[in-house]
């Protein structure tokens, strides 16, 4: 069975987060570090939460929600102990 994950990314030096959508993660991560990719040149990445989908359309559906307000807020939710650790 195909899946498909919606990712957050942490970049090490500014600690922003980055939202993303593929149909494969390692290479997907490989390209991030690689400074492959328009959005994360930096090539600095962690992967800090994931979620997979059998379904492309509810993969899609979820990144749209957490790149929004709301879904920000969610992930910091469940994460917050995740950004408390230092």
């Amino acid at each position: 069975m195909k899946f498909y994950y919606v990712y957050v990314l942490q970049e090490k030096i500014k600690e922003s987060l980055y939202i993303g959508f593929t149909a494969d993660l390692r290479k997907r991560m490989a390209g991030h570090n690689s400074g492959d990719t328009k959005t994360t040149k930096s090539g600095k990445y962690s992967l800090i939460y994931y979620e997979a989908y059998p379904n492309k359309a509810d993969a899609l559906g979820r990144e749209k929600f957490l790149k929004g307000g709301s879904g920000r807020k969610y992930l910091t939710k469940q994460l917050r102990h995740y950004f408390l650790e230092d």
